[in-house]
C-alpha cells in the first residue's frame, strides 16, 4: 500500500477512536473533541473486483471506513470494465486537483452518480460526492440504446441539409414573390400608357407574356385556375361557334357555384373515333411551358363516357377566328401592326427552344397555321390555337419518326416542299420554316384588308379565285410549283411606308428556298422595330426595292 495510504489510514483510525470516545460519553475527551474538527467519512479501498456491471444500483462492497485527511475533500468511486473483470476504487480527493487527469465538477450532490468520462488511463465511470460514507452506493444512470444513439447521430448529420433546403426553398419562395411583384409592376405601367387597341410587347418585357391571358379576357379567374378533372365539370353547351376536320366548338357555360353564376368558356368536342387528335392536342396544351399570351389559354381536357366524346376546355375569345374577323372588319394600320406582331411573337414561342426567361422548352410546330386558326382577343391581339396537327420536336424523335409525321396540313396553306414531300428531315428547323411559309399567308390576308392601302377589297384567303374553296393538293402543286405563284400584292399597298415593310417581311417569309426564310421571331423583331422608329419609316421609299436596302440598314444600324 502507498504510504500516503497508510498515513491517512493510521490519523483516520485515531480519530475514528476519538470520535468514537466522544460519541460513548467519555467526559475528559471533552477538551480533544473541542481540538480537533471531524472531516468527511468516506469509503477508502484500493482498486478491488466487482460485481457491478454499469447499470442501475450496485454498492462498493468496500468494507474500509476513512476520515479524510483534509477538510475540503470529497468521497469518490471509480469503475472500470474490460472484457474479463470490472473493478471499484474508493478513495477521499479534493476536487481542486484532477483525479486520473479528470477535474470533478460534481461533489456537491449527496449521492453518488457515475458518469462516463474518458481519463488519461482509458475509459471510467466515476462519481464524487459530500456525505457520509455516500460513495458507498453507486447510481448508473441507464445508457441509450443502441437505437436511439443511431437516431440521434443521424439527425446530427442532417441538421445542416435540413437548414440548407430551408434556406434554398425561402429563397425561391421570395423570388417568386418578387418576381410577381415586379411583372404587376410593369403591367401596371403598360396599362396606365396604353392607348387604343394593345400594343406589342417589348424584347425587354419577355418574362411578362408567361402571366395568364389578358384581364380582359373573358375567362375568369376560377376558370384559368382549373387542373385535370377526375369528375366532369359542371358545363352547360351554349351554342356552336365552329367546326372543324375533326371536332366541333362550342360557347359554353361552366358554373362557379350551386347559384346562377357563370363564366363563359370554349369547349372544342372530338368524337370517339377522333380520338387520336384530341390526345394530341390535349398532351400539347398539356405542356406547362407552351403557355403564352399569344396561345390559347387552355383550361382542361375530360373523357365524356356518357356522351362517347373527348372534350378540351379553354377561353372564350367572342371575337372568333381570324379569318371571321378580317371577313366582316377592316382595319386600321395600327391594328395591322399589333395583329401581326402578336401572330409572329405566338409563332416564334412555339417554335422556341427556351421560355421568355430562359428556362429550356421542346420546340413545336403547329403544320396547320392559317387565319381560321387563330383567335382575335378583346384587345386585337391573335393567339394560336387548334395543335391537333402539331408535332413536339423532341430531340428522341428518329428521322423516321419525323418522316412518318406525314403530309399533313391544309392545301392551301401547304409550303411548297410540304407539298412536294422533300423536307429536310435531318433538320428540325425544316418544320420551322413550313410554319413561316403560312404565316406569311396570314399576315397577307391581315394586309389586305388594312385600310391604309387604299381600296380595299372583300376579304378572300390566300390565292382568292384562282384555286377552288376547297384545293387539293395537286391544285395547290400547279400553282405554287409550277408557277411559283403567291398572293398578289398590288403597287397600292406599297405607298404606305408601314405597309410596304410588312409586304417586304411577307416576301422574305414565303420565299420559295426554305433556308432564305425568316424566322418568326425576326418577324417579331421587325414589327417591334416599326413601333419603336415609326419616325423613320417617312423617309423610307416608296418603292419595294428601296425599302429592302434603306429600312434594313436604318434598322440593322438601330441594333
Amino acid at each position: 500500500m502507498e504510504p500516503h495510504r497508510l498515513s491517512s489510514l493510521c490519523w483516520g483510525t485515531f480519530l475514528i477512536s476519538t470520535v468514537l470516545m466522544v460519541r460513548c460519553g467519555v467526559g475528559g475527551m471533552g477538551l480533544i473533541q473541542n481540538s480537533f474538527q471531524v472531516h468527511q467519512l468516506c469509503k477508502f479501498c484500493d482498486t478491488k473486483p466487482s460485481t457491478c456491471y454499469g447499470t442501475d444500483t450496485c454498492v462498493s462492497n468496500c468494507n474500509i471506513t476513512a476520515i479524510c485527511e483534509k477538510p475540503d475533500e470529497i468521497c469518490v468511486a471509480i469503475w472500470r470494465t474490460n472484457d474479463s473483470n470490472n473493478t471499484i476504487e474508493t478513495m477521499c480527493h479534493s476536487p481542486s486537483k484532477p483525479i486520473y487527469g479528470i477535474m470533478l465538477d460534481d461533489y456537491n450532490d449527496t449521492k453518488c452518480e457515475m458518469k462516463a468520462r474518458i481519463s488519461n488511463s482509458g475509459p471510467i465511470h466515476i462519481c464524487s460526492c459530500n456525505d457520509e460514507e455516500c460513495n458507498s452506493l453507486l447510481l448508473f444512470t441507464a445508457p441509450l440504446s443502441q437505437g436511439i444513439q443511431v437516431v440521434l447521430v443521424i439527425l446530427v448529420s442532417l441538421l445542416p441539409l435540413v437548414v440548407l433546403a430551408v434556406l434554398v426553398i425561402a429563397s425561391f419562395y421570395w423570388y417568386r414573390i418578387y418576381r410577381r411583384r415586379k411583372l404587376d409592376e410593369w403591367e401596371t405601367k403598360k396599362l396606365s400608357k396604353r392607348k387604343g387597341p394593345k400594343s406589342p410587347l417589348d424584347c425587354s418585357d419577355a418574362c411578362a407574356i408567361m402571366m395568364d391571358d389578358d384581364r380582359s379576357d373573358s375567362s375568369s379567374t376560377h376558370a384559368n385556375n382549373l387542373n385535370h378533372n377526375t369528375e366532369p365539370l359542371p358545363i352547360e353547351l351554349d351554342l356552336q361557334v365552329g367546326k372543324g376536320r375533326f371536332a366541333e366548338v362550342y360557347k359554353a357555360k361552366l358554373r362557379q357555384s350551386p347559384s346562377e353564376q357563370f363564366e363563359t368558356v370554349a369547349v372544342k368536342i372530338f368524337p370517339y373515333e377522333e380520338y387520336a387528335s384530341w390526345k394530341n392536342e390535349k398532351e400539347i396544351f398539356s405542356d406547362i411551358d407552351l403557355k403564352h399570351e399569344n396561345i390559347l389559354h387552355f383550361l382542361t381536357a375530360e373523357e365524356r363516357k356518357v356522351e362517347k366524346q373527348y372534350w378540351l376546355i379553354t377561353a372564350y375569345h367572342p371575337w372568333g377566328t381570324l379569318q371571321e374577323y378580317l371577313t366582316h372588319h377592316l382595319i386600321s394600320w395600327e391594328d395591322l401592326r399589333v395583329l401581326g406582331c402578336s401572330l409572329a411573337r405566338g409563332v416564334a414561342h412555339l417554335h422556341s427552344d427556351h421560355t421568355p426567361c430562359g428556362r429550356p422548352k421542346v420546340p413545336i410546330v403547329h403544320r396547320d397555321l392559317k387565319s381560321s386558326n387563330v383567335l382575335v382577343k378583346n384587345d386585337l391581339t391573335c393567339c394560336l390555337c387548334d395543335f391537333g396537327l402539331a408535332l413536339r420536336l423532341d430531340n428522341s424523335l428518329s428521322v423516321d419518326d419525323l418522316a412518318n409525321s406525314g403530309q399533313v396540313g391544309t392545301a392551301r396553306y401547304m409550303a411548297p416542299e410540304v407539298l412536294e414531300s422533300r423536307i429536310n428531315l435531318e433538320n428540325i428547323e425544316s418544320f420551322k420554316q413550313t410554319d413561316v411559309y403560312s404565316m406569311a399567308l396570314v399576315l397577307w390576308e391581315i394586309t389586305s384588308r388594312c385600310n391604309a392601302i387604299g381600296e380595299v377589297k372583300d376579304y378572300e384567303p390566300p390565292f382568292g379565285s384562282k384555286v377552288r374553296e376547297h384545293p387539293c393538293v395537286e391544285s395547290m402543286k400547279d400553282n405554287v410549283l409550277r408557277d411559283r405563284g403567291r398572293p398578289e400584292i398590288p403597287n397600292s399597298w406599297m405607298k404606305h411606308q408601314g405597309v410596304a415593310m410588312v409586304c417586304a417581311t411577307i416576301n422574305e417569309c414565303w420565299d420559295h428556298d426554305p433556308e432564305a426564310r425568316l424566322t418568326a421571331q425576326c418577324v417579331a423583331e421587325r414589327f417591334n422595330e416599326m413601333e419603336d422608329d415609326i419616325d423613320k419609316l417617312s423617309t423610307c421609299s416608296s418603292s419595294e426595292e428601296k425599302i429592302l436596302e434603306d429600312c434594313a440598314v436604318s434598322m440593322s444600324d438601330d441594333k
